[in-house]
């Protein structure tokens, strides 16, 4: 091999390395930047949609899930949750949730896209304690006409499985519903109502 056959492999092993290490700087480079286009916790935590999946709550069960900094409840309603809804209608200080927020597709009975799955923040609307589930087994405690939903301590507000607000109580407004679309069967995007079904 010549002297110049041997300088061009040089140059062209120089080439070669250099082409490498660069390519692999760029990817080095890259990942970070790609992953700083991700939302951070931060941005979650702002407003970000979060992506739930509720497949393992059994019917009647709360699945309890943070969007925004706050709880939101997602419900799979059994039929009697559902059938309670009717027989407290007279009850309700807002029952078809005209002063509540919600977006359109929630302005119904149900305050739901899916009968059996409701979707509420769990804060009180009053001064923005958490309300408890109670079912309809606590009659003693609720008393005789109670069907069931959510009870706030704090200061004694009430809320059926639809999450409106009994009459007499000091919450002003039904609890609220956050934009939410279902990604499949058992998994939703809340937060976000313009992706999915």
């Amino acid at each position: 091999m010549s002297d110049k056959q041997k300088v061009d492999k040089a140059r062209r092993n120089l080439v070669v390395a250099t082409s490498v290490v660069g390519g692999a700087a760029s990817i080095g480079a890259a990942i970070p930047f790609v992953a700083s286009m991700l939302p951070s916790e931060r941005a979650k935590a702002a407003g970000a949609p979060v992506e739930v999946d509720f497949s393992r709550l059994a019917p009647g069960e709360v699945g309890i899930f943070e969007w925004r900094g706050k709880p939101v409840w997602v419900i799979r309603r059994t039929k009697a949750m559902l059938d309670s809804l009717k027989a407290v209608t007279a009850s309700l200080t807002d029952p078809a949730s005209r002063s509540s927020i919600q977006p359109e597709y929630a302005k119904n009975e149900l305050r739901a896209i899916k009968p059996e799955v409701m979707v509420v923040e769990g804060v009180c609307t009053h001064l923005g304690c958490s309300p408890q589930l109670k079912t309809a087994e606590a009659k003693a405690e609720m008393g005789a006409d109670w069907e069931g939903g959510f009870y706030c301590a704090c200061h004694g507000s009430k809320f059926d499985f639809a999450g409106r607000v009994f009459r007499g109580a000091p919450a002003p407004t039904n609890l609220t519903v956050p934009p939410h679309t279902f990604l499949s069967d058992n998994t939703l995007l809340i937060g976000d109502d313009k992706k999915g079904a």
